[in-house]
């Protein structure tokens, strides 16, 4: 299993996190491979992110949801794969 963490910084995005919350329910498409995905933010520092697991490294190297992408204007900025332990 592995464990994907992404990240971006909306201070120079197209989109504020009171946007992204409203479209949530579009931008959790099922991807092959994805077991699970929960979307992040912390509102004082501008960021928005997704904590996901994965089957495999193949499954994780997937892109990130277009309809975020597409919101926010760029590729996060933060793309970190995990193995899981036990």
């Amino acid at each position: 299993m592995i464990v994907r963490l992404v990240l971006w910084s909306l201070a120079d995005s197209k989109t504020t996190l009171a946007e992204l919350r409203q479209h949530l329910d579009a931008a959790s498409e099922e991807a092959p491979g994805l077991r699970f995905r929960a979307w992040i933010s912390d509102e004082p520092t501008e960021r928005f992110g997704a904590i996901e697991l994965w089957e495999s490294a193949e499954a994780a190297a997937q892109e990130v949801p277009r309809h975020v992408r597409e919101l926010i204007g760029k590729d996060p900025e933060v793309g970190e794969i995990f193995d899981v332990e036990g």
